[in-house]
């Protein structure tokens, strides 16, 4: 029976203009490019620079961080878009998987199957290391690497209906940052949402007992959008919001 092999893992972004552009404004030709890709230990001919700046051929991770080097820019400004995966932001910030899992102290099997999978499964002292190492927000940490918007969203939805108190724990283990911040973030939370339905009938309005209340409604500032706000003006540890 044979084994399933991995996905393979999706191109990094790239942008031929940008490299074009580049190469242009420091009035280099390809073949001095690649001399000065060789120094840094990548050793390829003409054709494939011009091949990468038609778009008919793609730079590997390693080659691009060192194309950058050789046209002296940042690798983000050859990815022609933000990063938008856990790869992506190591790349942006010229850093092997290797040299990633070993600042943040994760081992290299787990981390390499983070990037593969898309799923992060770091305790909360790496995941703020993680932060540190290649310059994220919480936002970009919680949301965009670990994907769990939407569990954090439900977190705080239930902060709103319910104790905070008993939500405390999971949004830290969601959120890096000190323990005392979340807790009057979230504690704040329900005085800025009351959901509507919750509110008795009685005295409170012409509805008796028996009539339905009006439907609750989702609040103009999300709640996600909220908590970052509340969030940016308490300690988080040195992590930016």
């Amino acid at each position: 029976m044979r084994r399933s092999r991995p996905p393979a893992p999706t191109p990094v972004p790239f942008s031929p203009q940008a490299a074009r552009a580049h190469r242009d404004g420091l009035g280099l030709t390809p073949e001095q490019v690649v001399r000065a890709m060789a120094a840094h230990g990548v050793r390829l001919l003409p054709g494939h620079l011009t091949g990468w700046e038609s778009g008919e051929l793609h730079p590997s991770e390693q080659e691009l961080i060192v194309l950058a080097r050789a046209l002296w820019c940042p690798a983000a400004e050859l990815m022609g878009a933000p990063p938008a995966s856990l790869r992506d932001f190591r790349v942006a910030r010229e850093l092997t998987a290797a040299q990633t899992a070993a600042r943040i102290g994760m081992g290299p099997r787990g981390y390499a199957t983070a990037e593969l999978t898309g799923r992060w499964t770091g305790d909360p002292e790496q995941s703020a290391a993680l932060a540190e190492v290649l310059g994220l927000t919480l936002r970009e940490l919680v949301v965009q690497v670990c994907g769990a918007g939407e569990e954090l969203d439900q977190r705080l939805r239930q902060c709103v209906e319910g104790r905070w108190q008993a939500q405390l724990s999971a949004v830290a283990a969601l959120v890096p940052v000190p323990r005392q911040s979340l807790a009057e973030v979230l504690a704040a939370l329900p005085a800025e949402y009351r959901v509507t339905s919750h509110w008795g009938a009685g005295s409170w309005g012409a509805q008796g007992p028996g009539a339905a209340g009006p439907a609750a409604e989702e609040p103009a500032v999300p709640r996600l959008d909220r908590f970052w706000a509340l969030l940016a003006v308490q300690d988080t540890g040195g992590i930016p919001v």
